[in-house]
């Protein structure tokens, strides 16, 4: 069986089943890499920095490894930037509104749903620390369709790059170098700096820094080793023959740790004392914590998210943008990658080729936020903007109700109200219960002498306040109609509005006046029909 690959490209079966790289021990991609990370100098960082730049990345690859193993506070952070990624959303848009183009959206939607991507996620990307990720596809099959059942990372200690090129990853065989098969592997690169992709991963830079910042450490649990303890200092006479100068080093090296010696007794040793025990102490921390620091600006872009410093809510909120940016960018390289990569191929193996693919997107929506869009969408509302309720739902993350299921919520029922009447168990008549308004309407009506132009006043009060603020309104809703012309998006719009400087006074006086001349008028009929039924 022969399945075709996006480009219209013969792919025999068997070329998808097994493993390509798999590690071996005894082989050139041994699962056991070396530590590198052991005894580390300036002179070997150099060494290990400058064959990575000249084509043999293998040392530099095992210290970006060594190096996350070794310092917490790197691997935090470059943890952090990895799990922000990797729990963002995965939806897919169909290339078009056509049919196919829905059913291809739809296959690669369930295969989503299934999981293997975002599994994988974290994996990928591993390549911004070292600057590229492999992964290894493990496909399987069903009736007419293959699809990933794994993408299984491969260490970058197993690939190297084309001689050539500098660029192109190939795989580690036992004399040579072979090509990468594009049906059976994920190449992922993030790049921190352009350039070649083996000097622009995140590790290369933080490798200086590591490095000085284990020679702090290493001297700061010397100093708390040794701190308060007894120099013990030994002496032996001129004439002491080598065993003797043995047996007295012994003794005063066994005593306790370091600070030991021996000298004869003719010599001296005079130890000055420090300015301030204190400020060497504090030496120390200040300076691992300021590598620390640099790390932190390094991969997540900011120092509040990983250290309580102060600024106050404003620098914490700039911070998280700054590391939002980051976020968004990590998102969009792998969104690329897999679209590129993965999705082609998923579709054609099942569909054959085509010309325009679904696409697959990492990432949060670039929406406003929801308490801005509720504000802005009031006001809209009550100008007739109308909008599909299934999007207000989805907007705001919520189901909508389905049959007769218990809601909260929701508009109150508009439906008029009848009193209700009724018998008591005895048989005798109860009298309605009615609403104070349908009490005061019951008492408007066995009035007598409720003027029959009651209502001819309601509308004169009516229409005199529409006199009143006609002028006033006029001037108001040109400027919103002006304001809502000139707005480029809702969220201009809600502030376009906020920002208008309407007469307010002008048109409360007007409905103060109405309100004041209704309230009197309605007080002066039920008190005449009060007093007709005292008559």
């Amino acid at each position: 069986m022969a399945l075709r690959d996006f480009l219209n490209r013969l792919i025999p079966a068997s070329r998808l089943t097994g493993d390509v790289a798999a590690p071996k021990v005894g082989t050139v991609r041994d699962p056991f890499a070396t530590d590198q990370a052991d005894g580390m100098t300036p002179v070997r960082m150099a060494r290990i920095l400058r064959s990575a730049a000249n084509g043999d990345p293998l040392s530099y690859f095992e210290l970006a490894e060594n190096m996350e193993e070794r310092d917490p506070h790197y691997l935090a952070v470059l943890a952090t930037r990895k799990r922000s990624v990797g729990q963002l959303p995965i939806t897919v848009k169909a290339a078009s509104d056509a049919a196919d183009h829905k059913k291809h959206a739809q296959y690669l939607q369930s295969w989503v749903d299934d999981g293997v991507l975002r599994a994988c996620l974290f994996d990928m990307l591993d390549a911004i620390g070292k600057g590229l990720s492999v992964m290894e596809i493990d496909w399987k099959t069903t009736t007419n369709a293959w699809t990933p059942r794994e993408l299984i990372w491969r260490s970058p200690t197993h690939f190297d790059f084309d001689r050539e090129d500098g660029e192109t990853v190939m795989l580690r065989e036992a004399a040579s170098l072979v090509d990468l098969d594009p049906v059976n592997f994920v190449v992922h690169r993030s790049k921190a700096k352009s350039g070649l992709t083996v000097r622009s991963g995140i590790a290369r830079v933080a490798a200086w820094g590591w490095m000085f910042k284990s020679f702090t450490i290493k001297d700061w649990a010397i100093f708390c080793q040794n701190f308060g303890q007894p120099i013990r200092l030994g002496r032996y006479d001129n004439n002491a023959t080598e065993e003797e100068k043995s047996v007295l080093w012994k003794a005063v090296s066994q005593i306790a740790g370091d600070c030991a010696a021996i000298i004869p007794t003719t010599m001296e040793i005079e130890f000055q004392e420090v300015g301030s025990k204190s400020a060497s102490t504090d030496m120390f921390e200040r300076r691992a914590d300021w590598y620390d620091r640099q790390i932190s600006k390094l991969v997540l872009g900011q120092t509040t998210t990983t250290d309580a410093i102060s600024g106050g809510h404003a620098v914490s909120k700039e911070h998280r943008e700054v590391q939002e940016d980051i976020e968004r960018s990590d998102a969009l390289d792998l969104t690329t990658t897999i679209n590129l990569q993965l999705v082609r191929n998923i579709i054609a193996f099942r569909f054959g080729p085509q010309e325009h693919y679904p696409t697959l997107s990492i990432g949060r929506p670039d929406e406003v936020p929801l308490g801005e869009f509720a504000t802005a969408f009031d006001v809209f509302a009550r100008h007739g903007l109308q909008v599909p309720a299934s999007y207000l739902y989805n907007r705001l993350g919520a189901p909508p109700p389905k049959g007769d299921e218990l809601t909260v919520g929701g508009r109150p029922a508009t439906t008029a109200l009848e009193p209700p009447t009724g018998e008591s168990s005895g048989g005798k008549p109860q009298p309605e219960r009615l609403t104070a308004r349908q009490s005061l309407d019951r008492l408007f009506e066995r009035s007598a002498h409720v003027r029959a132009d009651a209502r001819d006043e309601a509308e004169l009060i009516a229409d005199r306040l529409e006199e009143d603020a006609a002028d006033i309104l006029d001037g108001q809703i040109d400027a919103i109609r002006a304001a809502l012309d000139q707005a480029t998006s809702l969220q201009d719009a809600a502030r376009r509005l906020a920002a208008l400087d309407l007469e307010e006074e002008a048109l409360a006086k007007a409905m103060a006046s109405a309100m004041m001349v209704a309230h009197l008028s309605g007080q002066a009929a039920l008190l005449d029909a009060l007093d007709d039924d005292r008559k």
